[in-house]
């Protein structure tokens, strides 16, 4: 019995009861959702803030992010509408059915008391049954209460019925719109029950009205708003009609969500066996014994054909993970909870799985951006340095070499000019006796032309010389310098204008490069340019006034062939080589030293450009090493974590394994369909740390899978880790039989430890392809499988080069003496292989002399950065030997790359292992 103002004493039912934990877990990892997507909106809006004020500051070209990438720092569009729509939806339960009783049957025994009455069950609904029930809306209170209301406004002042005693069903007259109602109002008003119920704390139930109330589609139109419906269709005849399947289709059509089909029983009659139920078939008898209802409702295409869609009422099927959820069908009412509650779940765990890949695919897409940009900033930091000395010194060298050429080819040319003279002076003569003068006219018969005339004829003889003796000099020069050109122009220009791309002065672009071109082409300057004012053209007009002296005290002469060839002569004659040799190449020094000296100013100018940029570059790539990217990490870890658990569950944690100084391995005996697994739970004590392991999970969790890598299958962030009082990070992984240092304690043939070598040199080979550098490589972090095959796990310090920090992080023993300055590349991976080597060769862990004489950490760090290494024994191959030192170089340069250690230590073992096959065969003939 209830009132309006008691509350509920219903006991809960196993099904409200699964179904209210399952809503639980929902809304719980709901609000993980909405927390993720707030922080992300947040960082997003914080980046394109910083950044756009960034830009507006340092002006066009400061950075590479801002420039490019900006834009690509949010979510797209559709993406942004998605989420929104999708993340933080409250769970509805939403019944619909073929009769106003069948949806109340399924009401009363989700919440497990006859609430609403069932009187006319198979009477049907609507105008001719005499039923104009309104829609319900069932919420959490306190207390018991009922209220019409008008759908998301406000509460009607109205008596209800239930508010005037105590009563044990809503009474059917606060259900029904009376056939004297004429208030609109009253009439689309919903009936709104608060109850005092677990499974209402969780989530809400909606009972659609009857038809002749509201279309289903418009009941419906305004309850998608925010919400994941679970759709139950409540059936009581054998089969539905055909307007009741087109209702169904225009829920299919417009709300996109599987439906569970549910038969209600029929009210039991005096002498019915109701022990008459549905049972289950499997097989061609299922095939042949389906109802008619479950064939009716599949050929229309409202059942899935895959698995969990028996009539009987069984529990779905375990689906696969990215599998969509199906519509089911239930014949056998008291199966319900077996088959609601897994469908719930498949609903909303498909929702939020979609919405967590969608939220971490957008988080990995802008991280990956964050990486590359990092690599870009950081080669950008090492190399425009390089290249700014590297041009400055190629310059040099050049101009060096051309005024080499200046100054030797004085000697040189005046000889060239000579016999150049010389060969070419009939040659010479000859076209002068042919010139055409030009603005000239020359009398047909010969007859004398006046002074002025006979000096522009002489003037044009003397060009003509000139002209040939400076193409001749001109080609002597260049040859000289074509070399230098080939070798300075291409990589040297391209230098040049990378830098003047790069440089934020847009109007000195291509300036020094200006300069350069000005260098090169002195040569080409006095190719055939003598201008009116250079020496050489003042030289040959000073010779040019004499022959005009010579010739004008007789008669002004008659322009004769014999008189062009005089001139010719006579100018030919006159001409100094060794005062033209020594003009070309003064004006040749002069153009150089004028071009060498502006090219220095402008690179000058374009050095002191680049350093204030590189400030900001290198500012920018801190940020985003240290800030930025493992912040984005972080959120993109917790969002797959999400995914993760969505899908697999939470791990549980099996026997201890060991203990590292960064965590504490389990045995998981299986998740998400791979076992056995190992466990690794990772404890962040504080913000940094959380935002390290982060940005190292996605390294390795963006590598593409590889034999020589223990696999990372996924990971949990467990909030109830060490009975609440912490938060961990659980990384399931694949387990191996052992690890190396285990191994070799056990014992390892010579074969399998080269093996084991060749092994790690491929996984770390790998490491380095993709970009990152694992930085602890020692004999706890390489498993063996069954077979003793090698596989590398233990990625917490992977990183690519980009990224790091200059941190100081490795095993001692291991650490390259570089590790220490906080600055090195991917040759200390090489460096620790080289200590693993030597105990592959030696078979034992027994520590290197040089090592075990050292008392602290300190001191080895100390003996290690002088050069103490490992002793060499007695057992060890000399090739062997050799590859250990060369791996350990105190010099990283001169540390072998991998892919030639990969090919020696190959020829090493097929050397030692054919050489001990051949020795145990004669010992075998031997014993024989």
């Amino acid at each position: 019995m209830m009132d309006g103002t008691g509350g509920s004493g219903q006991k809960i039912t196993p099904l409200a009861r699964e179904l209210s934990r399952i809503f639980s877990s929902y809304n719980k990892h709901s609000n993980l959702l909405k927390k993720n997507l707030k922080e992300t909106n947040k960082f997003f809006r914080e980046i394109k803030q910083n950044y756009s004020n960034s830009c507006a500051a340092a002006g066009p070209g400061a950075s590479v992010i801002e420039a490019g990438h900006l834009g690509c720092f949010s979510f797209l569009s559709h993406e942004e509408e998605y989420l929104q729509a999708t993340v933080g939806c409250v769970p509805y339960v939403i019944i619909l059915g073929q009769n106003c009783d069948a949806k109340y049957q399924v009401l009363n025994s989700l919440l497990g008391e006859r609430l609403l009455p069932v009187t006319r069950l198979g009477q049907g609904c609507g105008a001719e049954a005499g039923c104009k029930r309104r829609r319900l809306r069932f919420t959490y209170g306190r207390q018991t209460r009922l209220s019409l209301a008008l759908p998301g406004q406000y509460e009607l002042v109205h008596q209800l019925a239930a508010h005037r005693g105590r009563w044990e069903t809503i009474p059917e007259e606060d259900l029904e719109i009376g056939e004297a109602c004429e208030d609109p109002a009253h009439r689309v008003a919903e009936l709104e029950v608060t109850l005092h119920h677990q499974l209402l704390q969780e989530a809400k139930i909606l009972v659609v009205p009857c038809p002749e109330v509201q279309l289903v589609d418009d009941a419906l139109e305004d309850c998608f708003r925010n919400i994941v419906p679970i759709l139950v269709y409540a059936i009581s005849e054998e089969t539905l009609t055909q307007p009741q399947l087109d209702d169904i289709q225009r829920v299919k059509d417009n709300i996109m969500f599987p439906m569970c089909f549910v038969k209600v029983p029929s009210i039991s009659q005096p002498g019915q066996d109701s022990s008459l139920e549905p049972t289950c078939k499997t097989g061609r008898a299922a095939e042949r014994e389906k109802s008619a209802l479950y064939q009716q409702l599949a050929s229309d295409g409202f059942l899935g054909n895959g698995p969990g869609n028996c009539s009987c009422g069984a529990p779905p099927q375990q689906q696969a993970p990215a599998a969509k959820p199906q519509s089911s069908l239930c014949e056998a009412f008291e199966k319900l909870p077996r088959l609601l509650a897994p469908f719930a779940k498949q609903v909303l765990q498909n929702q939020q799985v979609e919405a967590a890949s969608k939220l971490n695919m957008v988080h990995c897409r802008c991280l990956d951006i964050f990486i590359n940009q990092a690599f870009d900033m950081q080669r950008d930091l090492q190399i425009t340095p390089r290249r700014l000395d590297y041009t400055r010194e190629k310059e040099s060298e050049l101009y060096q070499s051309l005024m080499g050429i200046a100054n030797r080819k004085q000697e040189e040319m005046k000889d060239m000019i000579v016999e150049t003279l010389a060969s070419m002076k009939e040659e010479l003569l000859e076209d002068a006796a042919n010139l055409e003068f030009t603005d000239i006219i020359v009398p047909p018969n010969g007859e004398p032309i006046s002074s002025k005339d006979i000096k522009s004829c002489i003037r044009q003889i003397q060009e003509l010389i000139v002209l040939r003796l400076n193409q001749a000099v001109a080609n002597k020069l260049i040859s000289s310098v074509d070399y230098l050109r080939e070798s300075f122009v291409g990589t040297l220009e391209r230098c040049l204008h990378s830098l003047e791309k790069q440089h934020q002065d847009t109007s000195a672009h291509n300036v020094t490069s200006n300069h350069l071109k000005q260098i090169l082409n002195a040569a080409y300057h006095v190719e055939v340019t003598f201008h009116s004012g250079s020496n050489v053209t003042r030289l040959v007009w000073e010779q040019i006034k004499q022959i005009i002296q010579r010739l004008t005290w007789v008669n002004p002469p008659a322009i004769t062939l014999e008189w062009k060839r005089k001139v010719a002569q006579d100018a030919i004659e006159s001409l100094s080589a060794a005062k033209l040799a020594k003009s070309i190449c003064s004006q040749f020094r002069t153009r150089l030293n004028s071009s060498h000296e502006a090219f220095a100013g402008s690179l000058r100018q374009l050095e002191e450009g680049h350093t204030g940029r590189l400030e900001k570059t290198e500012d920018l790539w801190l940020r985003v090493r240290k800030d930025h990217a493992p912040r984005l990490a972080r959120l993109s870890l917790e969002s797959r974590s999400l995914r993760d658990v969505l899908l697999h569950g939470k791990p549980k944690l099996g026997r201890e394994l060991g203990r590292g100084q960064y965590g504490v391995v389990y045995l998981c005996d299986s998740w998400g369909g791979h076992f056995p697994c190992a466990l690794k739970s990772v404890v962040p004590p504080d913000d940094k740390h959380w935002n390290d392991l982060a940005l190292e999970f996605h390294y390795t969790r963006s590598l593409p899978k590889h034999e020589r890598l223990v696999d990372l299958h996924g990971s949990v962030i467990d909030h109830t880790y060490g009975g609440g009082s912490s938060i961990a990070v659980l990384l399931i992984m694949q387990r191996l039989h052992r690890d190396l240092y285990t191994g070799l304690k056990a014992g390892l043939t010579l074969k399998e430890r080269l093996q084991i070598a060749l092994d790690v040199v491929e996984g770390i080979r790998f490491l380095h392809g993709e970009g990152l550098l694992h930085r602890d490589i020692k004999l706890k972090n390489v498993l063996l499988d069954k077979q003793n095959r090698a596989k590398i796990t233990d990625l917490g310090f992977c990183k690519p080069e980009a990224m790091m920090s200059g941190s100081i992080v490795g095993t001692p023993i291991h650490m390259a003496p570089e590790l220490f300055t906080g600055k090195y590349d991917n040759s200390v991976d090489v460096y620790a292989f080289g200590i693993l080597f030597w105990y592959l060769c030696t078979g034992s862990v027994k520590l290197p002399e040089a090592f075990e004489k050292c008392s602290s950490k300190d001191q080895l760090w100390n003996n290690v950065k002088k050069g103490a290494r490992p002793e060499r024994l007695p057992l060890f191959d000399e090739e062997c030997w050799q590859l250990m030192e060369s791996c350990w170089n105190g010099d990283p340069f001169q540390r072998p790359l991998l892919g030639i250690v990969q090919p020696r230590l190959q020829s090493i073992m097929d050397r030692l292992c054919n050489t001990h096959s051949e020795r145990r065969s004669t010992h075998l003939e031997d014993s024989a």
